[in-house]
């Protein structure tokens, strides 16, 4: 027993510092990111056999949430049990809530600054770019028929129209794909797991305001944003812009356009972008109950949901309702960067800035640190330019 626990103390050991490195320096998205952890704890490390991680990855894709962050919980799990789950995921969590809480103070002190707007006008188109691009990413991971393309259009459409709740429209195209890819009304043997991905959000009826405190409220926007990034972190960013800014008013455009930024160009999950928002809101411990908010629904998935899901996975309403969803998440992202770049784009040299941008990523595959540093620059000296009245950096 004493040899058992000394075993498990030293998994533990091992995962933390493993996850603090990846979390320091694992930078290129959720795809980059999982396929960086099937090399290391599958070929390099051997912590995980190659059929574990795949299953691993296949449940994680299954669910709600950021999927680099999942796959490392059910990665941790796997190796040292339901407490190495918890540890690994926060470890891989924690450096990045410290560079973002960082740069939210930083913001917050030099926000002001006329340097500080001129550079974001150079960024903020490239965050378009960047959204785009791993859309595209995305779409080619997961979209496999025109079905999914045509609850992709009409999700798309809907979140430029009306700017619908994304709860609805994942829950929607749940439901069609069952209908579509299920087999519920094709004389088919009645499922033995539940039609509908034990993952959905059920969280979704909490609503912000039911504790008075800007605390308890951000806590509660949050994890409900947590449970409904299916697909991509950026799916949040359409359910982010329409509460921070029309309901609650929180933030303002541009700065929701900085905040998306923060959150591509760390390393880490997209979503941390709640870290910045909270301190923004709240200070410090805004930061902290906004990353805790959005960052408890993958824990609990990946805990208590995926043991089941990976047993009934290939049931047909299941597999139905991921695709429909995962169609979902394509169209509300599509139709974010619509309403971003309205935003963001709004002379010649934007949106030069986010057309060469885009190309710099498709043809060059150029990084995400360095593209947000070269447009930076391009912010800093052209802005000045195009603003006469601005004479001098104060």
């Amino acid at each position: 027993m004493d040899d058992e626990q000394a075993s498990a103390r030293g998994h533990m050991g091992e995962l933390v510092r493993y996850f603090l490195r990846l979390g320091l320096l694992g930078f290129g998205g959720p795809v980059a990111l999982v396929g960086q952890m099937e090399r290391e704890l599958v070929n390099e490390k051997g912590w995980l056999t190659k059929e574990q991680m795949r299953e691993a990855i296949a449940v994680c894709q299954s669910l709600p949430g950021p999927l680099a962050i999942q796959v490392g919980i059910y990665a941790a799990y796997l190796r040292a049990g339901f407490w190495g789950a918890w540890a690994g995921g926060w470890a891989f969590i924690l450096p990045n809530f410290v560079i973002v809480c960082g740069l939210g103070a930083l913001f917050v002190t030099l926000g002001d600054l006329k340097p500080v707007t001129a550079i974001f006008y150079g960024v903020s188109p490239a965050v378009i770019a960047l959204i785009l691009h791993s859309c595209y990413r995305l779409a080619k991971l997961g979209m496999e028929d025109w079905p999914q393309w045509v609850i992709a259009a009409i999700c798309c459409a809907v979140t430029i129209i009306v700017q619908a709740e994304v709860a609805y429209l994942f829950i929607g195209a749940g439901a069609i794909g069952i209908l579509y890819y299920g087999n519920l009304f094709r004389g088919g043997a009645a499922p033995k797991a539940s039609i509908v991905p034990f993952g959905v959000p059920l969280v979704t009826g909490l609503a912000p305001t039911a504790t008075p405190g800007v605390l308890g409220k951000l806590f509660l926007f949050f994890l409900k944003a947590g449970s409904l990034t299916f697909g991509s972190g950026l799916v949040i960013v359409p359910f982010l812009e329409k509460g921070l800014i029309q309901e609650y008013g929180w933030l303002d455009q541009r700065q929701f356009l900085i905040a998306v930024a923060i959150g591509m160009i760390s390393p880490g999950p997209v979503v941390i972008t709640a870290t910045f928002v909270g301190y923004l809101v709240a200070g410090f411990w805004g930061s902290l109950v906004s990353t805790i908010g959005i960052f408890l629904p993958s824990f609990l998935f990946v805990l208590i949901a995926a043991p089941l899901l990976a047993r009934h996975r290939k049931n047909p309403n299941v597999q139905g309702f991921v695709k429909g969803a995962y169609a979902a998440a394509i169209g509300t992202i599509l139709g974010a960067c619509v309403l971003l770049g309205k935003i963001a784009i709004g002379d010649w040299l934007t949106a030069a800035v986010g057309v060469l941008a885009l190309a710099a990523l498709f043809r060059w595959k150029i990084s995400n640190p360095l593209l947000i540093a070269v447009t930076a620059v391009i912010g800093l000296v052209a802005y000045p330019l195009l603003q006469p009245a601005w004479v001098t950096f104060k």
